[in-house]
């Protein structure tokens, strides 16, 4: 047996060693398509791990203990089904993490709406996704629930649109009203060059015609938030809609008893007011 020992030995020796310079190249490889350093290290000790079991299996074989190999391998196969019951949760959290690895719907950085959060993504783990809310708070949220919802990336296409709605008078001219709008919106400082800003009159409303203005803005934004672009539109209509002496109606609501089919004010009040027989305005 003295010849097997040897081999196996020298096997054993070269299983660690492949499977140390596997584990290095595994994790370069995972690297370019993985941004977690977390997940990326996982796998390549994964790799590294099933090369040297391979290397222990052959030398416990040429040593004559394949019993102890038939053994192990059953156990092998035993054990991560016992787990999976035990931690589904977290194997759960893990896989999702994997995969949101290799798909990368987000980086670090990004903002995103997941779950009801909203806020910039500050690491992906192998159990949460950490963001930064705008409060300033941090909020784990588990990846299996990261990866079963739907989420927004807001920071995907560098660009975001602004909505504003306006309300103006009856009597207003309409062509009028949409040129003074365009022109207030182009005049700010938070546009996207290469965006149109759309102005449209979209219904009748009670006591008013309801436009919405709508522009873009470069987003997430270096210096200009969303707020304050929509800040400095609202500014901008209110100041022109002012200078063109242009209404913005309040709520109000009109009572026509003329209206066809309908009875005069006068038809309407006049049995409210009317005296009894038989009655004085002295009773």
């Amino acid at each position: 047996m003295l010849p097997n020992f040897l081999i196996a030995v020298v096997i054993l020796v070269l299983g660690f060693a492949i499977g140390s310079i596997a584990g290095k190249v595994a994790r370069k490889l995972f690297s370019k398509a993985i941004d977690s350093t977390v997940i990326v290290n996982l796998l390549a000790a994964i790799v590294k791990i099933l090369i040297i079991s391979v290397g222990f299996f052959i030398t416990l074989d040429l040593i004559g203990l394949q019993k102890a190999v038939v053994s192990l391998l059953a156990g092998a196969g035993i054990i991560p089904l016992a787990m999976g019951f035990a931690f589904q949760d977290v194997a759960e959290n893990l896989l999702a993490s994997l995969l949101m690895g290799i798909r990368k719907p987000f980086t670090p950085g990004n903002l995103i709406l997941s779950n009801g959060q909203f806020g910039f993504v500050q690491a992906l783990n192998l159990r949460n996704t950490v963001i930064r809310n705008f409060s300033g708070q941090i909020v784990y949220i588990p990846n299996k629930e990261v990866f079963r919802s739907v989420l927004g990336n807001f920071s995907e296409t560098g660009e975001r649109r602004i909505e504003i709605d306006v309300r103006v008078s009856y009597g207003e001219d309409l062509k009028h009203v949409a040129e003074v709008l365009k022109s207030a919106i182009e005049g700010i400082s938070t546009l996207k060059e290469d965006k149109p800003v759309d102005v449209f009159a979209l219904e009748f409303g009670d006591s008013s015609i309801n436009f919405s203005v709508r522009y873009w803005i470069d987003y997430p934004p270096d210096k200009i938030g969303y707020f304050d672009a929509t800040d400095a539109g609202i500014k901008a209509i209110k100041e022109a809609f002012d200078r063109e002496d242009i209404l913005i109606p309040f709520p109000i609501r009109t009572l026509d008893f003329d209206a066809k089919g309908g009875l005069s004010l006068s038809d309407s009040i006049g049995p409210v007011f009317a005296q009894p027989e038989g009655n004085s305005n002295n009773d």
